[in-house]
This record gives C-alpha cells, structure tokens and sequence, in this order.
C-alpha cells in the first residue's frame, strides 16, 4: 500500500506509537511536532491522511484544521486528542475532519479507525466526480472548495438541497449551477418565490386549477409544481413559508402527488428539490415557526455560502467576471481594474455581499464614463467615506481605558498604571472575540485558547464577561 501519512503530535511517544501502528498495516508515516512544521510538510507532499492533536506547542489542531482539509490534494484529518471534549469533536466534524478519537484508545480501535479512513479515500479517488461547469458561479479560493465540493455531490445525487447563507451571497446562482450539473439540467428550472406566496392564491400558484375552481378562474392552468415535471423546483427562501402552506408542501414532497384547485384527481410530478433560506430553519424549528419534519426532509444535503466578507479572496475574480459581463452586455471595450480599486473593495464590509458587490460596480462602470480603467474615485461616495474612516480609525492611537484623549503632557500616566490599563483593555477585546467564536460556549473557549477552565472563569469574572 502506498497511503502516506503524517503525524502532527508533540509527544514523542504517542507520535512514535502511532507510527508503528501506521507502519505495521503497511502505510508509512512521517512525523512533525509543532503546528508550523505540520503544515509545511503537509504543503510540500501529498498525505492521505494527517493525524493532528490539537494542543501544539505553537498553535491549535482544531483551530487550524480548516488549512489542512483545505489543501488542493484534501487528505483525511482525524483529530487525536488526550482529553475528549464532546463540543470539539462536534466542531471538529463540522469543519470537516474524518474522525475525533482520544489517545486513551486501544491501539485496536486506533488501528481500525486509520484503516477505515484510508479505505474509504482509495473508494473515492475511484469515483472522484466531474468538476462542476461554473459558468456564473464565480470563486476558488479556501472557503469556497468544500462549498464547491458539496454542490458537486449534490448535483449528482438525487437527494433534497438546502442552500443557505446571508442575503446577497449567491444562492440563486448556487442552485441554477447544481441544477446544469445535474441529470435534470434538460427539464425546467421553476423557481418559487416563497416570500410572495399570498395564502388564498398559493395553492393555485403551486398546484395549477381548473377553469371555473373559483372566481376569476376564466381557463384552467398549470402550477409551478407541474411545470417542475423532470426538471428542478427551487423554493427561494422556504424559511418565509407560513404554516399551513409548509404543511401542504411537505405532503407533495412525500408524496409527490398534489391535486390541482378544483379537481377530484391527484397528478404526479417528479423533480429535484432545492431550497434556499437566509434565516436560521434549525432555531426556527426550536422556536415553533417551522415545522421538524419539512426541515429534515429538505436538508438531505445542505450547501452553506459564506459571506463575501469570509472569501475575500475571490473579490478580485468577482470583480473581473461582472466588469467584463456589463461592458460586453453594454457593447463596449472591457474596462480595467486598479490595484487601488481594489484595495478599497478590500476594506469595505459587504453587508449586501455579492449581490451589493455587483450594483457597486455597475454604479462606478456608469460614473467611470470613458475612462478605460476604474479607479477608487469612480466608487459611490457612501463606500469611500466609509472606509476612508475605518483607515482613520485604525490609525489612532489607543488610549488609556475610559478616556477618549491621547494622554499629552500633564496627563501622562505613570508606566506601571497605564500599562495594566492596556493589558486589562487587550485581555477583554480577546475574551469578547473568543466567547463570540466559541457562541458562548465554555468548552470550546478552553478548546479554541488553551486556557483552563479555572482560569477563563476567573478572566470573564474580572472583566464582568458572561
């Protein structure tokens, strides 16, 4: 067998351990023992699998799992750890590690586990999907591989698809690329705007009528459900869907039948379902507004985009493909994009994301006239005011806590005093971003900064953090 993997673990012997099991099936296994050796040895060959601990003497496994799963050759990670943590081997999971086991496991079940991980890569390297036609849906960089990568699985698979993410990131585009990938890509793509579905008039919009089904009904006619037919129906924010009507979809999704207005017959109808939201269906269903078994039945798979401002790497592909996709559509030679540009782009929030990332550039292609390159003074004003203040903001010096001066002469604390001052400033900004990270939770906190739970206790009780 010619699996290669590495060994990320500061222990000597847990590494040398590990590396006997690895060679006596077979596989052989380098070994790094800090964070930084780890990633530049994975970078420079291509490992199937890498076994990473999570407290490094430079750094966290757990919090640098993303740049190894990331890779362009993707090997397997499995975490391994000495103290289990159940809210870490949940995050570990969800970033995308193979498995999580704890170093107090026989050497059997460790055996096993490494085995079942190599076994299960040789199947998938055996049938490594088609890589996606993208044609609008533009980005390459890290955060976008494994959304890239589910999109690919489903457009494959017959399975429902929740695409979700903020307002602006592309879920429209996400759902129509699925659906030219996919074996349906010859029947129609029918959206459905859920958000404009009126209760009287729903049923209709979704299930055709017959002539005369109620007034106004002057001739019979299709709904969106039957249109659908070996093609895609596409719920745009399903999260919007009332109660009653989430009850009657779910019935057409299990069974696949619905009944027009006005008819006694049920009709059939087969498609790919896809579903896009930008709320939170999982806390809705805590909270009553959605109900659990349309939830589960529409997140077979689930494609999450992350906002624009989480892959600003693609913000220079981003930019090119709509410059060059409004000057061809305008009939005009493609305009070229500044460096400075971009440097602004860089820096403004997105709030909007993609979606407000392309009405920007249409606005500075119309202020830029003739002019055959964009340049930051063609941006709406709004956008440069804006960060022109955050570039000021970040510039001013920090000052004492409390007080909104620079300390000058007269004022000038004395150097033990103002030190602690800064040190109890630094100390609460970090504890604020961990506990924001970890959503509150204690466990992950520990796990994210290597702090005991003892002494993160005692932190957030001095700075009155919860």
């Amino acid at each position: 067998m010619d699996s290669k993997i590495l060994i990320v673990d500061d222990d000597q012997g847990m590494g040398y351990m590990l590396s006997r099991i690895c060679q006596k099936n077979g596989y052989p296994a380098d070994q790094a023992f800090s964070l930084d050796q780890g990633l530049k040895q994975v970078r420079s060959r291509d490992y199937d699998l890498v076994l990473l601990d999570i407290y490094l003497p430079d750094g966290n496994g757990l919090q640098a799992l993303e740049q190894f799963v990331a890779l362009a050759n993707q090997p397997e990670v499995i975490i391994i750890t000495g103290l289990g943590d159940p809210d870490g081997a949940e995050l570990a999971i969800k970033t995308g590690a193979w498995d999580y086991i704890q170093k107090t496991q026989s050497v059997k079940q460790m055996q096993l586990v490494i085995d079942r991980a190599l076994r299960s890569r040789r199947r998938a390297a055996g049938t490594r999907p088609v890589p996606l036609k993208r044609r609008d849906f533009v980005g390459k960089g890290q955060a976008m591989l494994q959304v890239l990568q589910t999109m690919t699985q489903a457009a494959a698979n017959r399975a429902n698809v929740l695409i979700t993410g903020e307002t602006g990131t592309g879920k429209e585009r996400a759902a129509r690329t699925i659906h030219e990938n996919s074996p349906w890509s010859g029947g129609g793509f029918v959206v459905v705007d859920c958000a404009s579905l009126t209760e009287n008039l729903a049923e209709s919009t979704l299930f055709g009528h017959l002539k005369g089904a109620y007034t106004g009904a002057h001739e019979s006619r299709q709904g969106l459900v039957s249109l659908a037919h070996d093609g895609v129906l596409f719920l745009d924010e399903v999260g919007e869907l009332s109660p009653h009507l989430q009850k009657v979809l779910l019935r057409v999704l299990q069974e696949k039948a619905f009944r027009p207005v006005g008819s006694n017959g049920e009709q059939s109808s087969r498609f790919k379902l896809l579903a896009a939201t930008h709320r939170n269906l999982q806390e809705m269903v805590s909270r009553g507004h959605f109900r659990e078994d349309l939830y589960y039945r529409l997140k077979s798979i689930v494609v999450e985009i992350p906002p624009l401002r989480e892959h600003l790497e693609d913000l220079k592909g981003l930019v090119q493909y709509h410059v060059t996709r409004v000057c061809e559509m305008e009939r005009q030679s493609v305009k070229g994009i500044s460096d400075e540009i971009l440097e602004v782009l860089a820096q403004y929030p997105w709030p909007g994301n993609v979606r407000e990332l392309f009405q920007v550039l249409e606005s500075s292609l119309a202020a830029a006239g003739r002019d055959p390159m964009l340049y930051p003074e063609h941006l709406p004003l709004e956008i440069r005011a804006l960060v022109t203040r955050k570039s000021v903001e970040k510039n001013i010096p920090s000052t004492a806590a409390g007080s909104k001066t620079i300390p000058g002469a007269g004022q000038l604390p004395d150097w033990k005093t103002y030190r602690g001052q800064m040190l109890a400033r630094a100390e609460e900004t970090y504890l604020k971003a961990l506990m924001a990270r970890a959503n509150g939770q204690n466990k992950i906190a520990c796990q994210l900064s290597g702090l005991s739970r003892t002494r993160l206790y005692t932190l957030l009780k001095a700075h009155g953090l919860k």
